[in-house]
Formats: C-alpha cells, sequence, structure tokens
C-alpha cells in the first residue's frame, strides 16, 4: 500500500476529506464484539462516493505465535448502489492510515523550523510505521525508542538509523528532553511520567481505544491542550481521557480542539499539546478510497 500512497500523501488524503466538510462527529460509531481469542470490530463508513467497511480482530495472544495481533479486511462499495468495489487487507490499512492521522496532527501541533528530538514508544509495526510518518512531515534531530522488549527497542533504533536519523534506545524518563512523544503501544497503563513533558512539547497517544486503557497518566492530561479526532468518539472511547474524567481531574471541556479544527487552521498555544486517537472508521475508508482511485489509475 505504501507504494501507492506515502505517508505524507495519506496525510493529505485525511486533511483533504476534513477540508471537503465531512463531519467525523456524526460517523457511525465502532462496533465491538469480545470472542474467544480478543475482539472483533466492526468499523462502516460512508460518503457520498464511496461506502466501506473493516473487520478487524484483535488477538494479543497471537504475537506469541508469531502472528500479528490485528488481522481483518476491509470491504470498499460504491456509495451510489453499494456494489461491491475492492478488497483490502485490514491490517495493513491500519499500519497506514493510523501513522497518517499522528503526522495529520504533527503537522499542525509542532514546529517546524527546526529538527526534533523523537521519543518513540513501542517496538511493533505502528512504531516503525510512525517514525516514518513523523519523518515524512518533520525533520528529526533524535529518535529515542522505548519499549519493553530491549531487543525490539534496539532494532526499531537501528532501522531509524537506515533513514538517516540519529537513533538509540531509551528510557521512559527521556519523554522529559522530547519535543515529540509518540505512544504506539498495547500498555494499559501510563508509560511516563506526564509531569516531565516539557511546556512546548507535543504527545501523540494512539495505542489504545477502550475507555479503560491509557498510554499517558493524569498530570500530563490536565497540563495540555487536548485534541481528538471527534470529540464523540474520544468521550465513547478514550481511557487516557475517560480516566482523568472519572477522577475528576478534567470535564469533558478539556478537550480544546479536534483533527478537522486543526485542519481549518486552529493555532495551538505553548502549553503541552496532546493528540488522543483512537481511530476511526472515516480514516479508513477515507484511504481504502484513495488507494482504490489509485490503482485504478495505474492500470
Amino acid at each position: 500500500m505504501r507504494r501507492l500512497l506515502t505517508p505524507a500523501a495519506t496525510a493529505d488524503v485525511l486533511a483533504d476529506t476534513l477540508r471537503a466538510g465531512f463531519d467525523p462527529e456524526a460517523a457511525p460509531p465502532r462496533t465491538a464484539v469480545p470472542v474467544p481469542a480478543g475482539e472483533l470490530l466492526l468499523m462502516p463508513a460512508a460518503d457520498h462516493a464511496y461506502a466501506g467497511v473493516k473487520i478487524a480482530g484483535v488477538a494479543p495472544g497471537n504475537p506469541a505465535l508469531g502472528l500479528p495481533r490485528i488481522t481483518g479486511s476491509y470491504l470498499l462499495l460504491d456509495g451510489a448502489n453499494l456494489r461491491p468495489l475492492a478488497l483490502l487487507d485490514g491490517a495493513a490499512l491500519t499500519e497506514l492510515r493510523t501513522p497518517a492521522v499522528s503526522a495529520l496532527a504533527v503537522r499542525h501541533l509542532t514546529p517546524d523550523d527546526r529538527p526534533l528530538r523523537l521519543v518513540l514508544f513501542g517496538t511493533g509495526p505502528q512504531a516503525y510505521g510512525h517514525l516514518e510518518a513523523v519523518l515524512a512531515v518533520r525533520e528529526v534531530a533524535e529518535a529515542v525508542v522505548v519499549g519493553r522488549d530491549p531487543v525490539g527497542a534496539r532494532a526499531l533504533a537501528g532501522y531509524a538509523r537506515t533513514l538517516d536519523v540519529p537513533a538509540r534506545a531509551g528510557t521512559p524518563d527521556d519523554a522529559a528532553g522530547a519535543d515529540l512523544v509518540v505512544c504506539c503501544t498495547t500498555a494499559r497503563e501510563p508509560l511516563f511520567d506526564g509531569a516531565l513533558v516539557a511546556p512546548g512539547a507535543t504527545v501523540v497517544a494512539v495505542g489504545s481505544h477502550e475507555p479503560a486503557a491509557r498510554e499517558t497518566d493524569t498530570a500530563l492530561v490536565t497540563r495540555a491542550e487536548v485534541y481528538v479526532e471527534a470529540r464523540a468518539a474520544a468521550l465513547r472511547e478514550a481511557g487516557d481521557l475517560l480516566v482523568p474524567m472519572a477522577e475528576g481531574a478534567i470535564g469533558a471541556d478539556h478537550i480544546a480542539g479536534t483533527l478537522a479544527d486543526l485542519v481549518d487552521g486552529r493555532v495551538p498555544t505553548g502549553r503541552p499539546r496532546f493528540f488522543k486517537s483512537v481511530g476511526m472508521a472515516w480514516q479508513d475508508l477515507a484511504v481504502a478510497a484513495a488507494l482504490y482511485r489509485a490503482v485504478r489509475e495505474a492500470a
């Protein structure tokens, strides 16, 4: 898929979708069904030109078996008559669109006048995808990889060096010196002390869409200017925000804005910026449709 759409081009697709007037707040919610191996996710979306649905499996035990944690397929339909047009690899689609969502936020939340010091939590496919996506929109002075698996952290740092980025494995305390912290893990508890994050830094968290799971702590969220893909989705699924709300530390009005607000030109303040992504079906639809058009144009 990356041969058809680069990370930067994928971010452009998402931005164009929002600029065209698509309203993420009106998007259908994700349906999650518990199954013995984990969870099945059903994610439908539609616009005038296309409709589509992703059926994704989340199998926490798969990595121990040498299998991907995320599986699934995406069915793209003609929006006018619902005729099937294409069947895509759902996991590969997710690995493309999720970093692109983050890259779009990074474009608007981080400075573009100097190289950034990146601290990346995670060593799986999303971590690799996010490294590439960040590099597509910003120059990186150094990448520090923090992971539960030291071998995996060193491997990702080594991959970053093949992309001409100085990189090393690090610890959660490295968040203190970061311009950009990206969290793409399966963690259910905070990964680092949010009090360490510098006032002008940006944190992006994409690893969870469960109300009780989070990668960031209450200290960060209360300090930060918070942005989300859609308020409705965040208030259903973003544990990074819902846990602090349950603690009484923040209210729903603590959300400063959405991705659409940033694309429309909202300028963030100097305090820490926090973008929380849960992943939404409209993003899958936009990227799947762009891939379909690219294949047809290349034929």
